[in-house]
């Protein structure tokens, strides 16, 4: 990815999910639903296309993010997802210690 594309994610709650997008067009999404205080997370994709330019981690840490300042706990089903907070603890907090071990997180978070 080029220093000068515009990389933007966007809340499309009435589609229900996050989209990412390169230079103003859509190259992928992390669809979600919210129950309670529960943000649940099955699926994220991103375009073949620009595949292996990180933009599968910027979009995971911006749903994160923002089911952090919603004050959600999220539900990982999303393999990319669950990869995602194996490799950044800081976030395990957002999931529930008595989910954690379904995802494969440990019970306390560090």
């Amino acid at each position: 990815m080029s220093s000068t594309q515009q990389v933007h994610v966007e809340d499309a709650p009435s589609r229900g999910r996050f989209e990412i997008s390169v230079d103003g067009q859509v190259v992928g999404m992390a669809s979600y639903h919210v129950d309670d205080d529960v943000m649940t997370l099955p699926h994220t994709e991103v375009s073949p296309a620009v595949a292996g330019r990180g933009l599968g981690t910027v979009l995971v840490a911006a749903v994160l993010a923002s089911a952090r300042e919603r004050g959600l706990s999220v539900l990982p089903y999303c393999s990319f997802v669950r990869h995602y907070l194996q490799q950044h603890p800081a976030d395990h907090d957002l999931v529930r210690p008595d989910d954690r071990p379904h995802f494969g997180l440990p019970l306390t978070a560090r």
